[in-house]
């Protein structure tokens, strides 16, 4: 026992790193199968999380860790709401409440994620010692505004996923997190296949 101890001590962050991909493999399954039990799995995944990337030196990521723990909660309250108001209209539960984002709020969402780049690259810049502060902030804004989307059930929130997870990707190599970085290779090609399915499922609806 002392030397299992002893071995997730010394390697740690390799631990964290794995046990964050196994927990973000089953969000994204759930995730595209619209299954509301993905905001579980989004409640699990940013706890793990909080740990690897403050050893990682990614302070925009443990910060957004905390927000990912929070607005799971949001979300999954969110999703019970657009449920519960389409149940006697639909009845394939997982596609109710899909649909575009309003034309109207398109300039305001480009808007909101300029200001929380900047707000998160200079917080980044100035009291951290991050070396990717550019990457790193912009990775975290388009995350939030992502969230959101997915949130209200947006499909296009799966465009906004894949440039993440395809920038989360090139950062998480470079940092030396190969698991969290492999399984966010996945998570573009999930993503695509994702949105093309939402798309299905929105039809269906239709």
């Amino acid at each position: 026992m002392d030397e299992i101890i002893q071995y997730l001590s010394d390697h740690s962050l390799r631990v964290l790193d794995i046990l964050g991909a196994v927990v973000g493999l089953v969000y994204i399954i759930l995730e595209y199968r619209a299954s509301i039990y993905l905001w579980l799995a989004s409640i699990i995944m940013p706890l793990i999380d909080m740990w690897l990337y403050l050893e990682a030196g990614l302070y925009a990521d443990f910060g957004m860790a905390i927000y990912y723990a929070l607005a799971a909660i949001y979300g999954y309250v969110m999703w019970l709401l657009i449920s519960r108001k389409d149940k006697s209209d639909v009845k394939e539960e997982n596609a109710r409440g899909i649909s575009h984002i309003p034309a109207k709020s398109i300039k305001w969402l480009i808007v909101a994620f300029t200001f929380i780049w900047l707000a998160i690259y200079l917080i980044l810049h100035h009291f951290t010692d991050s070396t990717v502060p550019v990457t790193d902030s912009f990775v975290n804004a388009l995350s939030i505004v992502a969230l959101w989307a997915l949130s209200r059930k947006y499909v296009e929130q799966w465009l906004l996923w894949i440039v993440v997870d395809a920038f989360c990707c090139a950062l998480y190599t470079y940092k030396d997190i190969p698991f969290k970085a492999s399984l966010y290779g996945l998570y573009v090609v999930i993503a695509i296949l994702g949105y093309r399915k939402w798309l299905k499922m929105m039809k269906s609806v239709e």
